[in-house]
């Protein structure tokens, strides 16, 4: 967990000297290439860390980060995840600090008209970041896990007055400030193949986030190398597609070059509610997958869902190329938070 964190605290540790200046943030900043913080806080909370949560409330013109944007923070000063473009998250890690310390929330505000003004931002906007100490950070783990396991969204209402928080969809706030944070589930990508394509996309997809889930019928026993697989099915593909849930936070694209193995895997991705279903392929064959799922009963509007030829048009050739494609379709078309304060 160390090599993606980062922490400051140690270069603070000698209290004679003066403070460190700014270049002594870290020189990279690995922290932002952390999107899923739950990993992060459970490690953190299974050894025995305090939690702080910044989370981005309110924006005002441009902003590089979306609402409902975090951070974490302990209190040795390691963070994880960014809720700007590098501009304030080190005044927010030493804030956090201090609301760790004294268990008081803090709404910090930068940018264009703040009050603080050597922290401005690049883009010109201003932004609104809620920092509160997470004092049931064992429940709050708890809950996310929970979800998480059953695949579906936790909701989170945060009051921005007393920084405490509720968990339940959103409703009307009878008083205090309320900003509604939502965690969706991860993302998982099925793929059914075994050619190069499948072994570049079954790499790439998991530094994009992704759990894949690899059906290789009557493939190897062994999983491809220098790949990080959820699952691994060599099963006949009717038995494995048979166990498979798919959900609206799901993508499901074949890979098989075989006709009928295609079929099956389209047919049982345009039946689900799978964000995205494709497959690989000329032009020539797209027309006929599409013509054998019309005739297999399957809607206009099901089949606009069919990505065919999978990936956007990029003028790839090489795997590695055309995996990038097909995740670039994926950051397009993949489920959003929508967060908002009430």
């Amino acid at each position: 967990m160390t090599d993606t964190l980062t922490s400051f605290t140690d270069r603070r540790r000698n209290k004679n000297s003066a403070p460190p200046p700014r270049a002594e943030w870290p020189a990279w900043p690995i922290y932002g290439l952390v999107d899923d913080l739950y990993p992060v806080v459970a490690a953190w909370h299974a050894n025995g860390h305090r939690v702080a949560l910044a989370t981005l409330v309110s924006i005002v013109g441009s902003s590089p980060r979306p609402l409902g944007s975090e951070m974490a923070i302990n209190e040795h000063g390691e963070v994880a995840g960014y809720v700007s473009g590098g501009c304030v998250e080190g005044a927010v890690a030493a804030q956090a600090l201090e609301v760790l310390k004294t268990g008081t929330p803090a709404m910090l505000d930068y940018g264009a008209g703040s009050p603080v003004l050597d922290v401005q931002l690049t883009c010109g906007g201003r932004i609104g970041i809620f920092v509160r100490a997470i004092d049931d950070v064992g429940e709050y783990v708890a809950h996310w896990g929970e979800a998480r396991e059953r695949r579906q969204p936790l909701d989170v209402a945060i009051d921005l007055e007393s920084g405490t928080h509720r968990y339940g969809p959103a409703h009307n706030e009878a008083s205090h400030r309320i900003f509604h944070q939502r965690y969706l589930p991860t993302p998982r990508l099925v793929i059914a193949g075994g050619d190069p394509v499948t072994l570049a996309l079954a790499q790439l997809a998991p530094t994009f986030g992704y759990d894949v889930l690899l059906l290789r019928p009557y493939g190897p026993p062994a999983p491809p190398p220098n790949s990080t697989l959820a699952h691994y099915d060599t099963r006949p593909l009717a038995r494995a597609l048979e166990a498979l849930t798919l959900d609206a936070y799901t993508a499901l694209y074949t890979l098989t070059h075989d006709i009928d193995d295609d079929h099956s895997a389209l047919a049982k991705g345009l039946a689900s509610p799978a964000f995205a279903v494709g497959a690989l392929g000329s032009r020539s064959k797209a027309a006929d997958r599409i013509e054998r799922l019309r005739a297999a009963g399957f809607s206009v509007e099901a089949l606009q869902r069919l990505h065919t030829p999978a990936g956007l048009s990029i003028n790839a050739r090489e795997p590695r190329e055309i995996a990038l494609s097909v995740l670039a379709e994926l950051v397009a078309l993949r489920p959003r938070v929508s967060a908002a304060t009430a």
